[in-house]
């Protein structure tokens, strides 16, 4: 199996689910796809952020829901079925059908022209990118999916490819929702590099907020949270 994994990143204001991430700092989705035939496609998105910024994803939900799925700003043509599954505090949990499809330029069915076997995507969006990581059994037309995807995108996005690679074991956090967010990811490593972590410490959590440019209680909460993430990553990969 491999792992194609590629980057797109949206201008403000060319994509209006997109703007959602980008103005809010804590937001972050990750979603799987699934899609057997070029006439059908679900997806489950797992959302997480602060409340009152979750409360701005729910605003796109209220009434016609949005097109998530086109990356040419072409609006796809189905018939469109979406179901909350969860909807707690600071996560949402949502499911999405699209069916009797005439078009649509969304990756995963961009790829079903070049992957008879089948393929299985995720995708992470956070703040101005949409991560996605597409896992095929073989690597022969991953150059012609990169082309399709590139020769599609609407003004406003920007491709970039990330890696190619041939899978010798299965990780459980593959397609499992989780991981570090991009802003612990960067407070983590400044803590690294600013010796928080050594002993003694060699900076306090005052001047990494200083280093940061945010409150020194954002950067208590991002580090715990970390912390928490890597700690349960570590437990998961099966360690004595």
């Amino acid at each position: 199996m491999y792992d194609f994994s590629f980057t797109i990143t949206y201008d403000p204001g060319a994509d209006a689910y997109m703007d959602t991430f980008i103005e809010c700092d804590s937001l972050r989705s990750e979603t799987v796809y699934a899609c057997l035939d070029p006439t059908q496609m679900w997806s489950l998105e797992f959302l997480t952020g602060d409340p009152g910024e979750l409360e701005a994803v729910d605003a796109h939900f209220d009434g016609d829901t949005p097109d998530r799925e086109s990356v040419s700003g072409r609006p796809c043509a189905a018939t469109r079925t979406v179901s909350r599954l969860a909807g707690e505090r600071r996560r949402r949990v949502t499911y999405t059908h699209l069916s009797g499809i005439d078009y649509c330029d969304a990756v995963p069915l961009l790829a079903t022209q070049f992957f008879e076997t089948g393929v299985v995507f995720k995708q992470v969006r956070s703040g101005a990118t949409a991560q996605w990581r597409v896992f095929a059994q073989d690597d022969e037309k991953v150059g012609l999916l990169y082309d399709s995807v590139s020769a599609r995108l609407a003004d406003g996005l920007s491709f970039a490819f990330d890696h190619l690679t041939e899978l010798d074991r299965w990780r459980g956090d593959l397609l499992a929702p989780g991981g570090l967010r991009a802003e612990q990811r960067e407070t983590l490593v400044t803590a690294v590099e600013h010796g928080y972590f050594e002993t003694p410490r060699e900076v306090t959590l005052d001047e990494l907020a200083d280093a940061l440019d945010v409150p020194r209680s954002t950067v208590s909460y991002r580090l715990r949270r970390a912390t928490a993430e890597l700690a349960k990553a570590f437990v998961d990969e099966g360690a004595p």
